[in-house]
């Protein structure tokens, strides 16, 4: 393309743009975006685009100003961690940004997309602190902007603990002991690594905040329902025979598959001679301990399991404040359109168990493990997660309900077992294996018994799904904990389920599927 017809074509493109009406505005947006901006990655149009994008900010009303600043945003994005000519193009505007971030008319969507915008020009850092320091920021936005626009320190790097905002994460001693130990068996390379996919999952929760913003108006705060707690334990047998003894036939093996028993409160295989630990009303079925090795090492493990298992701080985090921000950015929930009293009904209502015990899989902290018990009864259910912190706050909550350490990958139970599996808001917790976990779910349950899940699609917006994909775990390195809609319902077939339910607004998905 000459240059006489590229500037052509840039400009009936923001022509178009500047002049829509309410009704066009959306369309001409993305018509613009998707000529210099596509997943990601900047086109040939993107770099004389730039300025004039950044001339006509200022010419334009403020419904069309926040999506040109998202869009901006995107831009100067697409070159990071390497700051290219793009990006340059795009911070000569800065006096514009600095500007229009102090007016006093802005509305909160055209401010986060400022700060969404400003975020990625870490070379003028302090004038951008110092610019939004009268605005009154609250401390998550003020601690996404200044994680955004530091720069790795590799003497001292402070990595983890970004999302979704640095000021949630307030550490004790050993937490912050714990953190340093990890960094420090890093390579240079990991942390850099690291390093910049916390920043890329600043960018994505600041940038999915501002543009769902910018198009649909302020975000709201979800008032959490606080979960039930057990009120006394006084009459509850909390026995290794008591908790489990009634379930002990759905059990297997970790090593061998064969049955398990429970004997003088031991729970062991008798077939391969391995014991597995209880502990504090959590079972361990991830490896067990084979029974010729010595008894001082079959107490070392237990002991290390009920250390742990009084570490709860993570799940306590989980629940009050990571899981609430994580709907937000993969369910776009940014306007409350999923509350947790929704949740709650739709488990209450489509749990459907036969005959059997029931199973709540990647039970977490069990905030939704109460719903199943209240539907169920807790003399049917059993929790299975393979977070020990999560499963100590589940006991803690619901010390009448028996606890499982394991893996969803590989169901420490016997085929057609259960008649009911719940799996809340976890699915996207292994998405690489998400099949596995569905065919496994298959596997245990019954015929007639239910499936009920809740977990997240990708978004059918380009750019809201950009920032869904910029959403990193340490664990995932690649990001990506969504799906497809048509994926799931292959897994389910495969697994023998066939789908009776399917709902859910905005990337949320709800489902029931009943084993065939």
């Amino acid at each position: 393309m000459t240059d006489a017809a590229t500037d052509s074509t840039i400009a009936e493109l923001v022509k178009a743009f500047a002049s829509a009406r309410p009704e066009q505005l959306q369309a001409e947006f993305e018509n613009l975006a998707g000529a210099v901006w596509r997943e990601g990655v900047l086109t040939e149009l993107a770099l004389p685009a730039a300025p004039v994008l950044v001339d006509v900010l200022d010419q334009v009303t403020e419904d069309h100003q926040g999506r040109l600043v998202v869009l901006l945003g995107l831009l100067a994005e697409a070159e990071y961690p390497e700051l290219g000519p793009v990006n340059h193009a795009v911070r000569a505007g800065l006096d514009q940004y600095l500007a229009l971030v102090a007016r006093e008319s802005n509305t909160q969507a055209f401010t986060l997309a400022l700060l969404y915008l400003l975020s990625h020009f870490p070379a003028d850092r302090e004038r951008i602190l110092g610019a939004v320091a009268g605005i009154g920021l609250g401390p998550e936005e003020q601690t996404r902007l200044e994680r955004a626009l530091a720069s790795l320190d590799l003497a001292k790097p402070d990595l983890g603990r970004v999302w979704p905002a640095p000021s949630i994460w307030a550490l004790n001693a050993s937490e912050q002991d714990f953190d340093q130990s990890w960094i420090n068996d890093l390579s240079t390379e990991q942390i850099t690594t690291n390093w910049e996919n916390d920043t890329k999952t600043v960018f994505g929760f600041s940038g999915a905040k501002a543009y769902w913003s910018v198009l649909n108006g302020d975000p709201v705060q979800v008032a959490q329902n606080p979960p039930s707690r057990s009120d006394s334990d006084e009459d509850i047998d909390s026995s290794t025979s008591g908790l489990f003894g009634a379930h002990v036939e759905a059990f297997r093996c970790a090593n061998c598959s064969g049955a398990l028993e429970i004997r003088d409160e031991v729970v062991r295989c008798p077939e391969c001679a391995t014991s597995y630990p209880v502990a504090g009303g959590v079972l361990d079925l991830t490896a067990g301990i084979a029974e010729t090795i010595s008894t001082g090492n079959d107490e070392d493990t237990a002991d290390l399991l009920q250390k742990l298992a009084e570490m709860p701080t993570m799940g306590l985090y989980y629940e009050s404040v990571l899981r609430p921000a994580y709907l937000q950015i993969a369910g776009s929930n940014w306007g409350g359109a999923v509350t947790p009293s929704d949740e709650d009904a739709y488990i209450a209502t489509h749990i459907d168990p036969v005959d059997g015990p029931v199973l709540d899989l990647a039970a977490g902290a069990g905030r939704w493990t109460t719903v199943v018990s209240d539907t169920v009864g807790p003399d049917r259910l059993l929790a299975l997660d393979m977070g020990l912190p999560m499963l100590s706050v589940l006991r803690s909550r619901l010390p009448e309900v028996p606890a499982v350490q394991g893996s969803a990958l590989d169901l420490p139970f016997a085929d057609s077992s259960f008649g009911a599996v719940n799996m809340w808001n976890a699915l996207q917790a292994f998405p690489d294996d998400a099949e596995t976990a569905i065919l496994e779910v298959g596997r245990v349950l019954r015929p007639g018994g239910t499936f009920t899940c809740m977990t997240f699609l990708f978004g059918q917006d380009p750019i809201y799904r950009h920032f869904q994909k910029s959403h990193f775990f340490p664990s995932r390195p690649a990001g990506h904990l969504l799906f497809e809609l048509e994926d799931i319902k292959a897994w389910l077939d495969r697994a023998g389920m066939r789908i009776v339910e399917l709902s859910g607004p905005e990337t949320f998905v709800f489902f029931t599927a009943e084993r065939i």
